[in-house]
């Protein structure tokens, strides 16, 4: 075993696992445009690492553990032991989370699409050049030829 009962390990296995269940849904998404699937799927990433605190009472009469979890889990277990002033702040981290992470989707979509838009205007560059090389314009060579049989 790496280390035995350390939480470095168990944060470290949760953000493993965590990218296994991104990949999975994104190839998912595989139906849906490139938009709403790196939105959706960054929002699902916000709320899997928004991390939060929590307070756990312990056996030991006032004593308690506090500690470090996914703001998902702690707002489940708040919403379960219907504890309002845990699962208040738990669920805005949640919601915040997905925010960012949808803001980020958002924001490699716009530079795929940047970068896809200037790889156009270079081909068609190259080819207006290539056009211009061979003595034909760019609207002769895209006029509509008829098939020929035979």
């Amino acid at each position: 075993m790496l280390i035995s009962d350390s939480m470095s390990t168990l944060w470290l296995i949760y953000g493993a696992l965590s990218l296994v269940v991104l990949l999975a849904g994104y190839l998912g998404l595989a139906f849906l445009p490139r938009l709403p699937r790196l939105v959706l799927t960054w929002a699902v990433a916000g709320v899997m690492w928004m991390p939060s605190m929590f307070e756990l009472p312990l056996i030991e009469e006032g004593q308690v553990y506090s500690g470090q979890a996914p703001a998902i889990m702690v707002a489940a277990v708040a919403f379960m032991d219907g504890n309002n002033g845990v699962l208040v702040p738990a669920a805005t981290r949640v919601i915040v989370g997905a925010a960012i992470g949808a803001l980020f989707g958002l924001a490699l979509w716009w530079s795929g699409r940047r970068r896809r838009l200037r790889k156009a205007e270079a081909a068609a560059a190259a080819r207006d050049q290539d056009a211009e090389a061979h003595g034909t314009s760019r609207e002769e060579g895209r006029e509509r030829q008829e098939p020929v049989l035979g």
